[in-house]
């Protein structure tokens, strides 16, 4: 599998630059583990740490699912691995494969597509299940970007620790 990375536009209306840049962080995502074996998407970081590839991929799922599914879009459904919002457990992926984690995150990643297209401005605001807390669409957006590129520096290191790829 090879993953088109395409870089965000220079120019655009607020709403397609933040799409964009949010394409671009996810296909990095899934760029960094291009042409790897589910033993080597597996392959975690350093003890005590179970961080992987493969659990990066499978965090972001869930985080994507708890930003757009359950929060903007209010949809009551549990996270994907865990039945008590543990975003960590996503992480242990040693017994998990690439067709497993790359399916729930692409349908989470759809689904938080779809979720964006049809509310009508980055305005849209709803009440944070944990308190009075508003968020909007905009935030969401952004918390996004933020996760994506923190964990993208996780998957570089994580890729040179598996086969000394580097870079992009």
């Amino acid at each position: 599998m090879t993953t088109e990375r395409i870089g965000p536009p220079a120019v655009a209306d607020e709403r397609e630059m933040l799409r964009a840049f949010l394409d671009y962080h996810r296909a990095t995502l899934a760029m960094k583990c291009d042409g790897l074996s589910d033993e080597e998407l597996r392959r975690q970081s350093m003890p005590p740490s179970t961080l992987s590839l493969l659990g990066l991929v499978r965090h972001m799922a869930e985080v994507e699912r708890a930003w757009f599914r359950r929060i903007i879009n209010g949809e009551d459904i549990a996270l994907v691995w865990s039945d008590e919002r543990d975003f960590q457990v996503a992480y242990d992926a040693s017994s998990a494969t690439r067709t497993e984690a790359f399916d729930a995150w692409q349908a989470e990643v759809e689904h938080s597509r779809r979720i964006e297209r049809e509310a009508p401005s980055l305005d849209v605001t709803v009440h944070e299940p944990k308190g009075d807390e508003q968020v909007s669409l905009r935030l969401v957006m952004l918390h996004m970007m933020h996760e994506y590129a923190r964990h993208n520096g996780h998957a570089d290191l994580l890729r040179e620790g598996v086969d000394g790829t580097v870079g992009a």
